[in-house]
């Protein structure tokens, strides 16, 4: 199965009664992209995963400040050829960009959809977002992608990231 596919049915089988319209934008968009709709050479937009690395047992969530957009945000990015499915993409990029090996995804699959703008020749990334739980002593290592790596309270994010993190936070604690 190819990515292209596997994200076709992680979205068929994505369930929120609030992002309906979303998620059918997303399935629009990968039936009318069906060669690029996953990769960064798709200027009209593409399909992204990321996953918001959470540590329940200590009220806390590891976010970056992303070197480009200058904001605190979940780890994530685009999907790569490797990538056997979305929620592989989400793990990877999670791991790479936090440093934590041990990580693993919070299970139900997708905790949110999140379409926003991006600067450059593309104009839109379609993020398909997960949780990714950290092991009890996770020690995060800065990548070359950020420009700080930080753990905040749940009651901090509020303060330091935008609302499609803060609307991640939520759903990741009531899936919780």
């Amino acid at each position: 199965m190819s990515l292209h596919d596997d994200a076709v049915l992680v979205l068929k089988g994505y369930e929120d009664a609030t992002q309906e319209e979303l998620r059918q934008y997303y399935l629009d968009h990968l039936a009318a992209h069906a060669d690029d709709g996953m990769w960064k050479a798709c200027t009209v937009g593409h399909v992204t995963a990321s996953a918001l690395v959470i540590d329940p047992a200590r009220g806390r969530v590891l976010l970056t400040l992303h070197k480009k957009l200058r904001m605190w945000l979940q780890m994530g990015g685009h999907c790569e050829p490797g990538d056997p499915t979305l929620a592989a993409a989400a793990l990877r990029e999670a791991t790479e960009e936090s440093g934590v090996p041990g990580l693993t995804l919070l299970p139900g699959g997708p905790v949110r959809l999140d379409r926003h703008p991006i600067p450059g020749p593309c104009t839109q990334h379609l993020d398909v977002q997960y949780a990714a739980l950290a092991p009890q002593d996770a020690v995060e290592a800065i990548s070359d992608e950020s420009l700080d790596l930080r753990w905040f309270a749940y009651d901090e994010v509020a303060e330091v990231a935008d609302e499609s993190v803060v609307r991640l936070l939520e759903a990741t604690r009531a899936r919780l």
